[in-house]
């Protein structure tokens, strides 16, 4: 295996990777920043209330998007086993 295989192999899962992770992350994301601004807003500061909306955001996120999450993780692994044989 040469290092350029090894380097488009790297890039690719950490591509594949981010691609899978961003609905999550941009959801919990946005659902954190609003619940902060409405601490702000109304002055309560209750360290548990942030993390129940990430917590449920989340969760309907990975409904919403979790057959599509392992569809692209199943193609990625799919390739990656398909070029094992041209890599000797």
């Amino acid at each position: 295996m040469s290092a350029d295989l090894a380097l488009r192999m790297m890039s690719d899962l950490f591509w594949s990777a981010l691609v899978v992770c961003a609905p999550v992350l941009g959801v919990t994301l946005v659902v954190g920043l609003i619940v902060s601004v409405m601490q702000v807003v109304t002055q309560i500061q209750e360290a548990s209330l942030t993390f129940i909306p990430k917590l449920v955001a989340a969760g309907i996120t990975l409904i919403l998007f979790g057959s599509w999450m392992l569809r692209r993780i199943a193609q990625f692994a799919i390739q990656l086993w398909s070029a094992i044989p041209g890599m000797f």
